[in-house]
């Protein structure tokens, strides 16, 4: 699915995602044509690691982790690379007996699992396997473990014999055989118990004969593709059940169970995704499942692409092992701090001031879409990148022109060449890295939240403090971008002239984001308002020119049900301004996100969205648009380089930031 979608065009990608479709529309309603071009070319060019199966030795084990030693062989989910980094909770150990060819197949061999545990077979049961690939065929031997009479259904012969060999009847569909009459015939005229599809088409067919060949209250489990067309004649007279099976079992996608190492408790949920990765490892180890007769190809790592081919054409292959040269040295184990050399490094350039030497840390969508291409043009030099994983880095290294890619971002911080630092990480990770780079005397960018926790921000004043007292003076700036922005430097001009009290309402339309997303988390995100409200709080801080003396906030709902990002809070300032946010999720996306009307003196100001603001009463002032949004990002790092280069002051006050920081902290408490 993924290499025939990655070779699709523009118009067959969008005719497959039609939903994704009409959140463009919406987007270039309120934010214009460009940006929404631009996000959707950006997404588009992300490079996503096939595969999710693999066997392999433990490098290394993470901290809080129990039951894996380095040195244990496992089988994990992880992607198909020479290293990869997996969730305690999607690997298993391998038994001796195991070896790592058949180990592989462990999480696919999960994926049958958890839809035959969903299709609850009893000893005796007569079950239709419908579409015998990979899954299929190990769905087969499952449910005759399990003691069930199999019939398997499928367009290729090899497969048919396969399915054969494993102890089913079969259904040869290409000599035109037809299966409702052989599963009447297989089922004693009564009808099958339970049809398992593991098919890969976008007929409807498969689910239509599922239930014309099941009995009354018949089970039907979807564990591939097909189409889902359902007819409720098929399903209503039957009462039949249909249910769509996910992945390995549960706990897959629960990212507490993932992430956060939470498991579920034995007595309530036995078989969740790694259960049942043990599971049927226990069946490779004691020969009740064969994945032997299952490879029809192997190929070393440097044929990878040759493997690939055979996948789009299913019918020449079944089961493709890919293999990977073993770490037998101490360099090639130490390849998960690797750095990769992308580009020579420009020829150094006489005369003062010199462009700044930059190194940037996290790879992820908004530093690829909006702060690299910012930086990028601003002559600064690109040195270093640095992710986890290393496939992001290198893809947004070679595409903007760094010198190299890394996964060890301590040596990136600690490079003797690199003048600043640009922090573009999850939340939880900014106050670590803002303290190294600081003490590592490097310049900082860190793109917001500065901080998630009063600690991490204690820690940050006390390194400024630390290195001021040293006559280090590095600079430190947060991604406020908001104040950057040609509109809102316009609105700046306007009110220097006034100096009476201010009445600022903000109105964000923030668009709902579930609850298990890691920016809803006070552990990775620290929430919204932390995480993304602070924009805002920043924004008025600087329109009113004064410190915030005070703040209420107020969320919608009662009790549990009371939302953490349907919120208004109300910042009073020491010259006597007041500043309303409404920071609501419960809007819809086709209305514009950040709308600003500011009173005083007998005036209005209304800014709508960073593309036009208009003046109400003000001599000399009544409209200005832009052509295209603009919040004022790449304006915002190019003061950044600009100060690093000339060795001028932060384009904002530390000051500032702690206080915008520590306000944000206030407001969550509140709502807490």
């Amino acid at each position: 699915m993924l290499l025939e979608f990655g070779k699709a065009n523009l118009v067959e990608k969008a005719r497959q995602q039609p939903d994704k479709v009409r959140l463009a529309f919406n987007k270039i309603r309120t934010d214009g044509l460009m940006p929404t071009i631009q996000s959707i070319r950006s997404k588009l060019d992300q490079p996503m690691p096939l595969g999710y199966c693999n066997a392999g030795v433990v490098m290394e084990v993470g901290q809080g982790v129990s039951r894996f030693d380095v040195g244990d062989r496992v089988a994990s989910n992880g992607a198909h690379a020479e290293i990869v980094c997996v969730p305690k909770h999607l690997c298993a150990k391998i038994p001796d007996q195991v070896n790592d060819e058949a180990a592989s197949f462990t999480v696919i061999g999960a994926i049958a699992l958890q839809g035959v545990r969903l299709a609850q077979p009893t000893l005796g049961e007569a079950v239709v396997v419908t579409g015998l690939g990979l899954i299929g065929l190990i769905s087969v031997q499952l449910l005759r473990a399990h003691g069930c009479r199999v019939l398997g259904i499928d367009l290729d012969p090899a497969r048919l014999s396969l399915a054969r060999q494993f102890g089913a009847l079969t259904v040869d569909l290409s000599a035109g055989e037809d299966p409702i009459a052989a599963a009447a015939t297989f089922s004693r005229g009564r009808g099958v118990d339970a049809v398992i599809i593991t098919a890969s088409t976008k007929s409807n067919e498969p689910i239509h004969q599922a239930a014309t060949m099941s009995r009354k209250r018949g089970r039907i489990v979807m564990v591939g593709v097909t189409g889902l067309a359902l007819r409720r004649s098929d399903f209503y007279a039957k009462e039949l059940s249909f249910q769509v099976s996910c992945s390995y079992g549960p706990g897959r996608y629960d990212r507490q169970y993932e992430e956060g190492g939470q498991d579920y408790p034995v007595g309530f949920v036995r078989w969740t995704a790694q259960r049942n990765f043990e599971a049927v490892l226990d069946m490779l180890s004691d020969e009740r499942l064969d994945v032997r007769s299952l490879i029809s190809h192997r190929f070393p790592i440097s044929q990878a692409k040759e493997a690939y081919k055979f996948i789009e054409d299913a019918s020449q292959s079944l089961g493709i092992l890919i293999q990977f040269p073993r770490a037998t040295t101490d360099a090639e184990r130490e390849l998960h701090n690797a750095t990769v050399t992308l580009a020579q490094p420009p020829a150094a350039t006489s005369g003062t001031p010199r462009d700044p030497i930059v190194g940037v840390i996290g790879s992820g969508n908004y530093s690829r879409q909006v702060l690299i291409p910012a930086l990028a043009r601003t002559r600064a030099v690109l040195k270093s990148i640095a992710s986890q994983g290393g496939i992001s880095a290198v893809h947004a290294g070679k595409k903007f022109g760094f010198q190299q890619a890394t996964t060890d971002s301590v040596a990136l911080i600690g490079d003797s060449e690199i003048d600043a630092v640009l922090v573009a990480t999850r939340h939880d990770a900014h106050a670590q890295y803002v303290c190294a780079a600081l003490e590592a005397g490097k310049h900082v960018f860190v793109e917001k939240p500065l901080a998630i926790r009063r600690t991490d921000l204690a820690k940050i004043e006390s390194t400024i403090a630390s290195a001021y007292a040293h006559e280090a003076l590095p600079l430190l700036m947060v991604g406020f971008n908001r104040r950057f922005s040609p509109l809102v430097e316009k609105i700046k001009s306007l009110l220097t002239t006034i100096g009476a009290p201010k009445v600022l309402v903000m109105t964000v339309n923030a668009g709902a984001v579930p609850l298990e997303h890691w920016t809803q988390t006070p552990e990775s995100g620290g929430g919204r308002i932390i995480g993304e409200a602070c924009h805002f709080i920043d924004l008025l801080r600087f329109l009113v020119d004064a410190p915030i003396r005070s703040t209420t906030a107020m969320s919608v709902g009662t009790g549990a049900a009371r939302a953490s990002d349907v919120v208004t809070f109300t910042l009073r300032f020491e010259d006597g301004s007041v500043g309303v946010v409404h920071y609501l999720a419960n809007g819809h996306k086709a209305f514009p996100k950040e709308h600003l009307e500011i009173f005083c003196a007998g005036r209005v100001l209304q800014l709508d969205n960073f593309r036009s603001l208009k003046g109400f009463g003000w001599p000399n002032f009544s409209k200005m648009s832009l052509w295209r949004q603009d919040k004022g990002n790449e304006a915002c790092v190019a003061a950044f380089v600009e100060a690093v280069r000339e060795g001028k002051a932060s384009p904002i006050p530390i000051s500032e930031l702690v206080e915008v920081t520590r306000v944000t902290f206030d407001i969550a408490d509140q709502l807490a």
